[in-house]
């Protein structure tokens, strides 16, 4: 029972066959042990061999199942005893059912086998292994590894050695194959030749492929190192410009602290001065048209000069420069006046008349266009583009007043001023009509002017 149950046992799995096939040399492998000892699932891309024989197969070799050989491992399982029964079973039945393969030469006390004679078609003990090799008559026997089924080994049509290898057909023959079987008038070598040639084939082209993987490692490998050079300046690079860029918004940031500072503590609105109808904001750095009562009416006139609000401090000396953010508010009034000797009185004598008199100074926009106002003189602007932020220069030792866009840095009108008595700068937001004109005039106050470079096409007056 051991040796048909070692037949019926795929060398690979050790287990019984599933969905056996045969190969060419007669060795039996399950399906998917030799799919998997191949390396492939049914599309042959590499040199196919036997694993029991170790002779090179078909390239094209196609592998059906063996249905009689399956039928008989299922009769097998089917019959089989179970575990239960051998362990209740009489020692001499386990022990026979479990025994090794014995010398088919030692009659009267069984011995162990360890060689196979194919040509005697039996299996040979030490002593009888060793008497092939001592005589004349049986030393050219071939002789292997003990096997349970030396038919196996054999050609299954002429029960001759397979010692022969069909060189068109690629699989192992006997003599009388070639002789008179299938294989008549193939071209054959011996088997030993052909298994030599087959390994020297299979080591060269195992040399081929690590020649070539080993060329495509030096490259992958030269390609990384190269990537990671490209990573490593890329990551310089972009630390060294992140540097720079925080070198630069540090410097932004320092300078608009000392803008922030330096106009915190710059002259502001004068509440005092203010038009009762303007609301001043808590900084007094904003001015805006107080939002009226239901039913109040106001002034048609947007433009009327006495809406207005001095600044702080004057000056009569020195070079100042201070900024109004407008935005887009549609109607404003900004410029410097004389104020009055006493503050008390109001801005009456120096607001009511901005712009129309000689001791005041400014630019008036009124949707869209801009004019240069003083003396009951009116000057219209060309501005190309919209002003937002406006820029004022008083350089009191030229006696020029100055009016930029503070955000292109460009003349937009010079005044000449010759004034002994104090300035004040002076903001009017103009009325609000219909809620379109509310947003403030903020005032931004740079107490250390620097020395422009600014387009100076627009003359003196």
């Amino acid at each position: 029972m051991g040796t048909v149950e070692e037949t019926l046992k795929c060398p690979v799995c050790q287990d019984f066959f599933t969905d056996p096939v045969t190969l060419p040399c007669g060795h039996d492998f399950c399906l998917t042990c030799i799919q998997a000892v191949w390396e492939t699932d049914g599309s042959h891309q590499a040199p196919l061999f036997c694993p029991e024989c170790q002779i090179f197969l078909p390239p094209d070799l196609t592998l059906e199942v063996n249905t009689i050989l399956r039928t008989k491992v299922k009769d097998f399982i089917t019959n089989m005893p179970s575990t239960a029964e051998l362990q209740m079973a009489p020692p001499d039945r386990a022990s026979k059912s479990s025994s090794a393969i014995h010398c088919d030469h030692c009659i009267e006390t069984p011995s162990v086998a360890v060689k196979t004679c194919l040509t005697c078609d039996a299996s040979l003990c030490q002593a009888h292994a060793l008497l092939h090799q001592q005589r004349s008559a049986l030393r050219e026997h071939t002789v292997v590894e003990v096997t349970g089924d030396p038919l196996s080994l054999k050609c299954r049509e002429h029960r001759d050695e397979l010692k022969l290898f069909c060189m068109e057909e690629r699989v192992p023959v006997c003599c009388l194959c070639v002789l008179v079987g299938t294989h008549k008038n193939h071209k054959a070598s011996q088997l030993h030749e052909a298994c030599a040639d087959f390994k020297k084939s299979a080591a060269d082209f195992r040399e081929r492929v690590s020649d070539k993987y080993s060329r495509i490692r030096v490259v992958l490998d030269g390609d990384e190192r190269l990537m990671m050079q490209i990573i490593d300046a890329e990551e310089a690079y972009v630390t060294e410009w992140l540097e720079a860029q925080r070198g630069v918004m540090e410097a932004q940031i320092k300078e608009i602290d000392t803008l922030r500072a330096a106009n915190l503590s710059s002259p502001a609105l004068d509440s005092n001065t203010a038009h009762p109808k303007l609301e001043i904001s808590q900084d007094r750095k904003q001015v805006h048209w107080r939002q009226q009562p239901v039913g109040e009416t106001t002034s048609p006139q947007p433009y009327d000069s006495q809406y207005s609000v001095l600044a702080q401090e004057s000056f009569t000396t020195g070079q100042h420069y201070w900024e109004v953010i407008v935005q887009d508010k549609p109607y404003w009034l900004i410029g410097v006046t004389t104020g009055p000797a006493d503050k008390k009185d109001g801005p009456s004598q120096s607001s009511s008349g901005l712009g129309v008199n000689n001791t005041s100074w400014c630019i008036y926009h009124g949707d869209g266009q801009y004019t240069a106002c003083h003396d009951t003189q009116e000057k219209q602007l060309s501005v190309g583009k919209r002003v937002r932020k406006l820029g004022i220069l008083a350089n009191l030792q030229k006696g020029e007043l100055s009016f930029y866009d503070a955000d292109s840095v460009t003349l937009l009108h010079s005044f000449c001023v010759q004034c002994r008595e104090p300035l004040y700068p002076m903001f009017n937001p103009c009325i609000d009509v219909n809620g379109l004109n509310r947003q403030p005039l903020t005032l931004f106050w740079i107490n250390d002017p620097w020395n422009w470079q600014v387009n100076t096409n627009v003359g003196k007056e």
